[in-house]
Parts: C-alpha cells; structure tokens; sequence
C-alpha cells in the first residue's frame, strides 16, 4: 500500500491512477489472505482452491484436489470470494467491500482500457483515499497494527489536470461505462460507519507563515476569526449528542457503565473540537439553552479506557 502511495504522490508520473488500483488491490487481497490465515490455524490449504477430480470416462468424481495454475502452483481464494465470506462473518463492513468493488473495477480498467479523461483522476483520487482510511482502520481493528508513522494520504488534486471544462471532454464508451458505475456505488448507507465508499477533497483553508496571514483555525483563541459551519457541516462533523454517543459505547464496548469513569472522561474531552463542539439550540436567541455534540474521534481515546467486544 505504501508502494500505491508514493507512485501516486510522484510528481510526474503519468500512470499514476491505474499503478496506484493495481498496487492498492493487490494490498487488499494480501491483507484479507492474512486475516483468512489468521481465522483458519494458519492453515495454507485454506487459501487453496478446490476442484472435483476428473474420472477417466470425463465426469467429475466427489473426491476433491487442489487446482493448480500452469506453473503447478495451487490457485488461492480470489479478492472477491475473501471479501464476501469475511463479510457473512461480520468482520468486513459492507461499505468497505463497496469501495474495494470500485477499486478493483478501476483496477480492471485499467489494466484492459487507458483511460484518459481528467474525471477518471478525479474519482480515483476520491476513492483511493477511501481506501486508504478504511485500510488503516480495518489493519488496526484486525492486527491492531497501528500505521500513522506513515503518510497515508494522496496528493491534493492541485497537482491534478484542470476540470473546470470536464463536461465538454467526450468519453469513449468504456470510460462512460466504468464512471457511470462508480457513480451508481456512492450511498448513504456509510454516514453513520467509519469507513467511507468515497471521499470528496475539499481544501477548506491553507496554513500561511506569512505575517500578515489570517489566523483561521478551530480553537478558542479569542483572536481567531470566526468560522460558522452550515447545519450539515456541524452534523457531519460531530454527528453524536449524549445520548447516541452512550448507545454507541454500549454496542461497542463489553464493560462499559454510565458511571463517574464516563463522565470524568466525556468532560475532559469537551474543550477540545477534535473531538465535541457545543451549539445553541436556537441560534438566533443569546440566551438560547446549549447542546454538546460529539465527533467520532472519542472513540480513539475510549479505545484506550474499554475493552471492545470481540467480532463473531
């Protein structure tokens, strides 16, 4: 995964989008053998494809052997097959197996078309990025490997070709074909999870060691310039009141109690918008009662105070 990284993230690498899918793919596939090893007693043959064995007069007999590629090497469980079946075991979250769907059909892509409309970089920026933050999570979640010592990130679309005529480029049938079905994957059903199909880049503000540069930030600085989020902005960002916040702890946690320990730890968080924010309820109105609304980034620091429940 690191390998897609720093191929994408080159300055001048014109195969940059379909070199980051067939690497990022392969990363996955390594990563899901890796947890179907770890499931089966870290049993081999459990990777092998199997296959009737041939009888004499041609039907297939009950016996079954290994299938072997041309080199007589076993043939291994596809991406694909991985996928679902850790999924039937709820170990992969639906929406990551989406992101990953869209990944391999670029991947597909390709390595059979070329592909050279500036939307096919656009939504390959969108989805790598995906990728790469349901890759981190789901490595920590199945190996609590913990991977922030790297530069998970791919570089900002300024480096990408200009798009602001992208309705006036005429695509060929099978570019048409394959943006049309990354266009069909995007869903809602990932609002509420941590993990994403897509990721839309949208560069807010620019850090400025100039002197005369705005202070623009989310802080309690006093001094700060003032930043109002719309309604969906807020909603996006800290999606959880007190009460959703103590369901999630329930379903995500196996000795969690709404006790003094919850509390102390809640309350140490609130100052910080990482992690809370509080908003009026009636905006409009000084004396308006207030509500503190939480990020799912508590759970990175509840993490480390409960014990999460393990995955059937």
């Amino acid at each position: 995964m690191i390998a897609a990284i720093e191929i994408y993230n080159k300055p001048d690498f014109k195969y940059r989008e379909e070199t980051f899918s067939i690497l990022a793919v392969n990363s996955w596939e390594l990563l899901f053998k890796a947890k179907w090893l770890q499931l089966n007693n870290n049993k081999v043959n459990s990777l092998y494809v199997y296959k009737n064995i041939k009888k004499k007069d041609g039907t297939r007999g009950k016996r079954k052997i290994i299938r072997l590629t041309k080199s007589n090497n076993p043939y291994t469980h596809t991406l694909e097959y991985l996928a679902k079946k850790l999924e039937e075991k709820k170990l992969l979250d639906s929406v990551v197996k989406i992101n990953i769907e869209a990944l391999t059909e670029i991947r597909d892509s390709a390595v059979h078309f070329y592909n050279k409309t500036p939307l096919f970089s656009l939504r390959i920026q969108e989805i790598g990025s995906a990728t790469l933050k349901n890759y981190v999570i789901v490595a920590k979640e199945w190996f609590n490997i913990n991977l922030s010592e790297f530069n998970f990130y791919l570089m900002p679309l300024g480096f990408l070709p200009a798009t602001k005529d992208i309705e006036l480029i005429h695509l060929n049938k099978e570019e048409k074909n394959i943006l049309s079905y990354l266009n069909s994957l995007d869903s809602d059903a990932e609002n509420d999870r941590p993990y994403s199909v897509s990721v839309n880049v949208d560069i807010k503000f620019t850090r400025s060691k100039t002197k005369d540069a705005i202070n623009v930030q989310l802080s309690n600085d006093p001094d700060a310039t003032k930043i109002q989020l719309t309604e969906q902005q807020f909603k996006d960002r800290y999606p959880l009141d007190y009460q959703k916040l103590i369901v999630e702890c329930r379903e995500r946690y196996a000795n969690f109690k709404v006790v003094s320990q919850f509390h102390n730890l809640r309350k140490s968080l609130l100052n910080n918008p990482k992690y809370s924010m509080t908003k009026k309820l009636d905006y409009d109105n000084p004396k308006s009662a207030k509500k503190d609304w939480y990020s799912r980034a508590v759970f990175t620091v509840f993490d480390a105070h409960y014990k999460k429940k393990e995955q059937s």
